[in-house]
């Protein structure tokens, strides 16, 4: 027969007599003796001294035993009774949120980019034209009203590798969507190596459509240069861009080229980037349709660019509905700036998200503000900006690039062709609508390999804009422009270098068009021996002096 240690003995024999229907004197015995029990904590003597291990009493051990007094459904008792199992209740549950939170967020992740992909689910009429151009292989299918349109481009390529890549497949593509009959091709390539000379003359001989591909040496010292405080003459690196960017436009107002006798309807600009050419047509003809005329209602209108699949690239050139730099360059890219407006337009999904000035790798324009002398006789000749110069490349009429002048002040000639552009017509260029829109639905990238994941990304986008908030404020964006809010025409107060005087001087002049494109900088283009075997490129940046920064 098994044995039971002492205190198990005097436990069982307890537990055996006691009746819970009986009176109080019994109650009293029983509480008076599990009292004494409970608030030992050594064992007794013959427990010390018997083979078999004690079993010391614990309340937690005996949860029947507490006071039978007490009221038992009680929850304030029980945890009365029991204090520091509340403790460790709260800690197990912490530990089970942080263990459920990688599964909630794999859940969250999941759901968004499936049921609530971000600029996933175009308007229908991009969807129409998309399938109109897949489903036929006839040229012009992609262009819904045969319109006019002037493609240009102006390239570094590499030893040819642009041209004769797939860069030049989807330019080809384009053309051939697009209607040869209905477009003219212009590509303006300067000091090309003699793979990109090579390059330019293939392409040229298997192009159907209208063209002028041009390869020359382009004088830089022709081309107006500023003058440091230390006596270095810098050409500006966007006096260079602009003037490049306009020898590609020259066939519009060259007589002998048959640009200059037709009146296109749309022209687009294409930098260095991979796009589809589908998306390039949309950009064309879907962006801000008017369903009633089936025509476009935009002065321009930009893609978006990408360095990565996650990060937009031309920050430089785009500015918000307010004049304001863009965020931390991932979705939704536009601060909570003023009233918001191209953020609130990006997160409501649209294809024409209102903005001061953009461009994102490809941007298309309405021609009749760059060859007004076909045109309406509303489409006037640009005021051209007080600090700013017209960059000399035959240019008589018409919307151009331009740089700014100021020494230590530079603007992209992305941003100012738009400012000038908005300072044509009406509405007024301080509207928050001056026909500038950003079209996110269509997306090009500088890598084939990024341009592939661009449509997977995008699914998720709806989950950053808190997070993209957040840095917002840490990051203190957007920056600061002292010429943010100069209206074309006024007055205002610059501090500037004389190159006269040799001084930084505080000046009252009339403020030009696109001040909220700058900011206090300058990048030049290194010339000569400067740029030979110099591992950091073409570019240089000179140090803006303190006392300019400070004012």
């Amino acid at each position: 027969m098994a044995l039971r240690p002492p205190a198990e003995e005097e436990e069982h024999h307890l537990l055996s007599n006691v009746s819970f229907s009986a009176g109080n004197s019994l109650l009293s015995t029983y509480d008076d003796t599990a009292s004494e029990y409970e608030l030992e904590d050594e064992p007794r003597d013959h427990e010390k001294s018997s083979k078999v291990p004690a079993i010391r009493s614990r309340r937690w051990r005996l949860p029947w035993r507490r006071n039978p007094r007490r009221k038992m459904g009680s929850t304030a008792a029980y945890f009365s009774m029991a204090p520091g199992r509340r403790r460790r209740g709260w800690a197990v549950r912490a530990a089970q949120c942080l263990m459920l939170l990688p599964y909630l967020v794999g859940i969250l992740v999941l759901v968004t980019g499936l049921f609530f992909p971000s600029y996933s689910h175009p308007p229908k009429q991009y969807l129409e034209l998309r399938s109109r151009i897949e489903g036929s292989d006839k040229s012009g299918r992609g262009n819904p009203n045969n319109e006019k349109v002037f493609i240009a481009t102006s390239l570094y390529d590499h030893e040819g590798e642009l041209l004769g890549g797939k860069w030049g497949e989807n330019l080809r593509e384009l053309v051939e969507v697009l209607g040869e009959e209905n477009v003219f091709l212009s590509i303006y390539e300067n000091d090309p190596d003699d793979g990109a000379e090579a390059a330019l003359l293939d392409y040229e001989a298997g192009m159907a459509a209208d063209n002028a591909i041009v390869s020359e040496h382009l004088d830089l010292a022709a081309l107006p240069h500023v003058t440091t405080p230390a006596g270095a003459s810098r050409l500006k690196r966007i006096a260079f861009l602009a003037e490049v960017r306009n020898r590609a436009l020259l066939p519009l107002t060259d007589p002998k080229s048959v640009a200059s006798k037709t009146k296109f309807d749309k022209l687009i600009y294409v930098n260095d980037v991979f796009f589809n050419p589908s998306d390039a047509a949309n950009l064309l003809f879907s962006t801000n349709l008017d369903e009633t005329t089936n025509r476009t209602e935009y002065r321009a209108a930009c893609a978006v660019d990408f360095i990565n699949p996650f990060k937009f690239y031309d920050t430089f050139a785009t500015r918000d509905a307010e004049g304001s730099q863009m965020g931390v360059p991932f979705y939704p890219w536009f601060t909570k700036m003023g009233g918001a407006t191209s953020r609130n337009d990006v997160l409501a999904q649209k294809d024409a998200v209102r903005v001061k000035s953009c461009w994102g790798g490809m941007v298309a324009f309405e021609a009749k503000w760059f060859q007004p002398q076909l045109h309406t006789p509303s489409a006037a000749t640009p005021a051209k900006s007080k600090t700013a110069v017209t960059q000399p490349a035959n240019d008589t009429t018409g919307l151009r690039f331009r740089a700014e002048t100021d020494t230590y002040w530079d603007a992209s000639e992305c941003c100012l062709i738009h400012a000038d552009l908005a300072s044509l017509s009406s509405p007024s260029p301080a509207s928050e609508d001056t026909g500038i829109y950003t079209n996110p639905y269509i997306r090009v990238a500088y890598t084939p390999a990024t341009l592939r994941y661009l449509p997977l990304t995008r699914r998720f986008e709806r989950l950053y804009p808190w997070i993209h908030h957040l840095i917002n404020l840490l990051a203190n964006r957007p920056g600061y422009n002292p010429r943010r809010l100069q209206v074309e025409g006024e007055k205002a107060r610059d501090v500037v270098w004389s190159k006269e005087k040799e001084v930084f001087e505080s000046v009252e002049r009339v403020a030009g068009a696109g001040g909220f494109c700058g900011g206090r900088m300058m990048e030049y283009l290194k010339e000569g021996k400067e740029g030979e075997g110099d591992e950091g490129g073409k570019w240089g940046f000179e140090k803006v002096p303190p006392e300019v920064l400070e004012r």
